[in-house]
Formats: C-alpha cells, structure tokens, sequence
C-alpha cells in the first residue's frame, strides 16, 4: 500500500514538474500589456512528445490572412506531384495546340524558366491557343476586398497568366515606361491634386493614370491588368513575334506536358514573401491535376472530408492566400494542420526550407535575430487588417521541437507593436524550454 501511495505521490510530482515551467510561460502571456489591448490566441505542442503544451483561446475562431497559405502548401504537397505543369499541349500535321495550365511563373519577371516560352519560340508550326471553358470562379475570390483590385497583391487568376498578370512601371531617365511594353499606349496624366507620385488604373478596363508629369526618381511599382484571352493571345504574339490564333478545341486524353519548375521551389516563392497570386494559382493547378478542370472550391470541399473533417475545430476556407475575410481557423486546428505538414518530411530541413527563417529570409527576416549563431523559428506570417498570426515551428536551446500558432485580432492600427510581442513570447520559448 505504501508502495502504491509513494507510486501516486511519485506521479504527482512529474506531472507538476512537467506543467510548471509551461505556466511561466502562461504569465508571459497573461501579464503582457501588449496582448491585454486585444483579442488572441495561443496553441504549443510537442512534436517529439507528440502533445499539446499550452493552449489560450485555442478553440475560438480567427481570420487567419495569410496563415491560410500553410493550408495551400499541404493541400500541393499531398496532391500536385514534383513538377509544375508548364503547358499541355498536342501537335496535329503543321500546328501545335496548346493549353493554358495556371502555371504562374510564365513570363514572370522573377520566376520564369523560360521552358515553355524558349519551346513555343523554336517550334515551325503554327501556334493556336486553346483557352479555358467559362470557369465557375470569379477572377477574385469570395471574401476579398474589391476596392484593392489595382494593388500589386491581387492580381486577376487566369487559366494562362503572363508577365504575373501585372504591369510593371519603372522611372527610366525621367519617363515612366511600361513592362510589358504594349501597356505604354494605355497610360494616361490625370489632372488629379498632386501629392505623392501614385499610378492608377481604371476598375474596368485597362486605362493607367499617373498624377503628375514629373516622374519620382527610382519609381518601380507593379499594377494588375484586366485580364481576356484576347488580351493574353496579343501579349504573347508580341513576346514570340509570332502570330497565335485562338481557337476552341476539346482537349484529347494523349496531351503532352512540359514542365516548368520544381513544385517545392515555386511552394518556397509562395511562402517566404507570401505572393498571393502564386498561392491562389498553384491552387488552380492542383485542381486542374486532379479533376481535370481548374475548380479549387471542388479542391477545398476534397481536402475538407480527407483531411480539415478531422480536425479538432470546425474550420472555412474560401481562397489559398488569405485574402479573404471569409477564412476562419483556431490557433488549435491550424496547429494539428503543423504536424501532418511535419509528418511528411524525413528531412526536418525540407521542411524549414518552406518556410520563412526568422533572422535570415523571408517575412521573418528582422523579426528574429539568430541565437548562439543559429536560426530557431521557421513560421508563415498573416497581416491585414487589425490582424496578425504567427504559426510554425520552433526549436528550443535544449532541442525540443514545438508547432506552435499565435493568432491576432482586433488591435488598433500598425502590427509593429504586436508582431514584437509574438517574437518576444516565441523567444522566450527557445530560451527557457
């Protein structure tokens, strides 16, 4: 009998010693004047334990902005493959027919691998674009704001996007000049009060505004054109300097691929600096790749029963970048979201390389400073309005591996001040766990 007492008393104690060290980090959070100002919530779990650690309004609902893109990272992993899909296409006598794949690195002034335009450059036979039938979505998606349809993170989604579906405007020996060059001609000086240097552009149809003559030293910025086929088969002509005719043709079950890129390293483009248009495209490619057709609410509803039915909390999903206000999660489901994604990597740093280094790249390059000369938090940030998440993976001093999500809202104004308080709590995990 006093075996078995000393045996319970013996419990007792691992578990207080196990617990305790977790309710410092408990007053960490309770007693900070930062995180008092708003609402928030916390989720900590062990990795290597396989358990939760800590948990603050794990279980309420948050707009997750771009932590959604940890969602769309899984949802490529589990089911586009290696390879990018760069252009389907079939060869008939003297033509080549081809389809778009939403592939978004074509023509992209950072991205392209010049695969599929150097393909569509050498060939001798008659080029014919096969555009896509009338999609089900929108050009934007449920829940995102209208009044940013010229800003540079919310291009227009296409079947076959070109140059990123944006124009580029740069100062070049005082002009403003256009990339590509065919939107020069759609520019136009606004009699508008001068301020600030600003490009505009009119709601819809492609017509750019600048507000003054006299052209900012430097200036480089990125404006979202309306996208057509029409408009895509004449941006192309021009680039080939070769003629393109539309066409509708159904496209055979013998098509051939080329690819473009390794899926992970478009995955990378689309996490470090969080590119909204290489999430929401990828997305489309991953359904065109498993239905044959570019319908990612059918991809979502598929990821849901297989997947999200399984989580611990209910949770809605409307786009894969975040833009939309609609998307809701806990800090607990998006969590549970961090160990299937460690689960299928080996290499923990296959993984990492996913995500945003806090002190090396990224959206957490000056979030984080390096510790003992090391990185220790590999985290997807989401910013927008009244809204700031954290969520990912940290490492302590003593080698434990945490998931972890920290999820912000309704504060008044910048970030700044909040993003500084989550780096701090998190820094404060790899220092005293």
């Amino acid at each position: 009998m006093k075996r078995m007492f000393l045996l319970f008393v013996l419990i007792s104690v691992f578990q207080q010693l196990i617990a305790q060290p977790f309710s410092f980090l408990r007053h960490q959070l309770d007693l900070s004047p930062i995180l008092n100002k708003h609402f928030y919530g916390f989720c900590l779990y062990d990795l290597d334990s396989n358990r939760f650690l800590l948990g603050v309004n794990d279980d309420k609902l948050f707009t997750p902005a771009s932590n959604t893109k940890n969602f769309t990272l899984f949802t490529v992993l589990k089911n586009l493959g290696d390879s990018l899909d760069g252009l389907h296409y079939i060869e008939r006598g003297d033509s080549l027919i081809f389809w778009g794949t939403a592939d978004p690195t074509f023509l992209h002034n950072r991205l392209d691998s010049r695969k599929v335009y150097d393909f569509l450059k050498k060939t001798s036979k008659k080029l014919f674009y096969v555009a896509e039938k009338q999609m089900e979505e929108p050009f934007f998606r449920k829940g995102w704001a209208m009044e940013d349809f010229e800003e540079y993170y919310q291009p227009e989604l296409s079947s076959f996007p070109i140059y990123g579906n944006v124009v580029t405007f740069r100062e070049n020996r005082g002009q403003l000049r256009t990339s590509p060059v065919f939107f020069q001609s759609c520019l136009n000086y606004t009699n508008a009060k001068a301020g600030e240097f600003i490009v505009t552009r009119k709601f819809d149809e492609n017509l750019f505004f600048i507000n003054s003559s006299r052209i900012k030293h430097n200036y480089v910025n990125e404006k979202p054109f309306r996208y057509s086929d029409s408009l895509f088969v004449h941006l192309l002509s021009d680039s080939l300097k070769k003629e393109i005719k539309l066409i509708s043709y159904s496209k055979p079950s013998d098509y051939r691929i080329l690819h473009s890129h390794a899926t992970t390293d478009i995955l990378r483009e689309m996490m470090l600096p969080s590119d909204n248009f290489l999430a929401e495209q990828l997305m489309m490619m991953t359904a065109l790749k498993t239905y044959g057709e570019m319908n990612t609410a059918q991809l979502r509803k598929k990821m849901k029963a297989e997947y999200y039915d399984f989580l611990t909390d209910k949770i809605e999903l409307y786009d894969g970048s975040g833009l939309s206000v609609y998307n809701k999660i806990t800090p607990r489901s998006m969590v549970e979201l961090l160990v299937l994604l460690y689960g299928i990597f080996e290499d923990k740093q296959k993984l990492h390389f996913l995500f945003p280094t806090g002190g090396v790249n990224g959206t957490l390059k000056r979030t984080y400073g390096l510790d003992q000369g090391e990185p220790f938090v590999w985290a997807k940030t989401g910013t927008i309005n009244s809204v700031y998440n954290q969520s990912g993976f940290v490492r302590t001093r003593t080698g434990r591996n945490l998931a972890f999500s920290f999820l912000n809202t309704n504060f008044y104004g910048e970030a700044t001040a909040v993003r500084k308080e989550v780096a701090r709590v998190v820094t404060f995990i790899r220092e005293a766990y």
